[in-house]
């Protein structure tokens, strides 16, 4: 695999925030990307680090150095705002408020969150508590980072699992901060949430156009499934090494409607990152124009 820098494009990677996120611009760079995804904190604790003046200057001139066209973070996975239980709706919404005031330390372009999960059972309910969540954060944090609902596995009490279920959260905020949302599509999600992106690629991009639109797709993330078509199981693979294969990607990377959506890998890194990263982006790179 050569590690010659390809041209900037619209491709990059969940790349790490190791001693600092002032250094994750440079792995970036490092995988010959321009667009990529980080953990603005250690995504399983609670901890809440606040990023001093310094850290968040560094990581913007690093930024600016490295010619990063689009970056992001994802949210902690212990944020839980479908959630019914009062103490951890109110740790979930101190923390995706947290997480924005990072952001807009960082001035990122987007926050990928997950829906949540109503426990309770009543997924209505829990779509209203996550829109309402949303909502009473962004107008406490005023950022141009856009928050990205991310398409889940849908697995038990998850409310993100479905394309409806994203259009009613996204029609239930409030209408002056329903600009600042969109959507994260998650390749391996949906299919594992019973979107056949092989076998019925056409009606799934049209099903998300219809219900959802393609204004609102903020970001790909791009992954193959080690799990079948509806199994609701979130397990990552490298492209074309899993269940989808290389096919759904291939037309990806040749869908006129998704050639200036940012697409961030969140495939297995395995014991060499770089190069792990470096041959998934190529092998995407590879597909276009066949």
């Amino acid at each position: 695999m050569t590690s010659r820098v390809p041209p900037p494009d619209e491709l990059g990677a969940h790349v790490s925030a190791a001693q600092g996120v002032e250094h994750a611009p440079g792995r970036a760079s490092a995988i010959g990307a321009r667009v990529f995804q980080l953990f603005t904190k250690q995504p399983n604790r609670w901890s809440e680090p606040v990023l001093d003046a310094a850290v968040a200057g560094a990581f913007r001139e690093a930024r600016d150095r490295e010619k990063i066209s689009t970056c992001g973070a994802h949210d902690s996975y212990l944020i839980n705002l479908a959630t019914p239980d009062p103490v951890l709706a109110r740790r979930s919404r101190a923390s995706f408020v947290a997480e924005l005031r990072r952001c807009a330390a960082l001035d990122l372009d987007f926050v990928v969150t997950h829906p949540g999960h109503a426990t309770d059972g009543d997924l209505q309910s829990g779509i209203s508590r996550n829109a309402e969540a949303i909502g009473l954060a962004l107008e406490e944090v005023p950022t141009r980072t856009k928050v990205l609902l991310e398409l889940t596995a849908g697995a038990g009490s998850s409310v993100g699992g479905h394309f409806d279920a994203l259009r009613v959260i996204l029609d239930r905020l409030p209408p002056e901060w329903a600009h600042r949302v969109g959507v994260c599509f998650d390749t391996c999600h949906a299919y594992a949430a019973g979107y056949d992106l092989v076998g019925d690629y056409d009606g799934v991009w049209g099903e998300f156009g219809d219900v959802l639109g393609f204004e609102r797709l903020g970001l790909l993330h791009l992954n193959d499934s080690l799990h079948p078509l509806g199994s609701h199981r979130d397990r990552h693979a490298a492209i074309a090494h899993g269940t989808l294969g290389e096919e759904p990607f291939r037309r990806i990377m040749n869908d006129e409607r998704l050639a200036e959506v940012p697409k961030v890998l969140e495939t297995p890194k395995g014991k060499d990152a770089v190069e792990a990263d470096r041959a998934n982006l190529a092998r995407l790179r590879s597909y276009r124009g066949v």
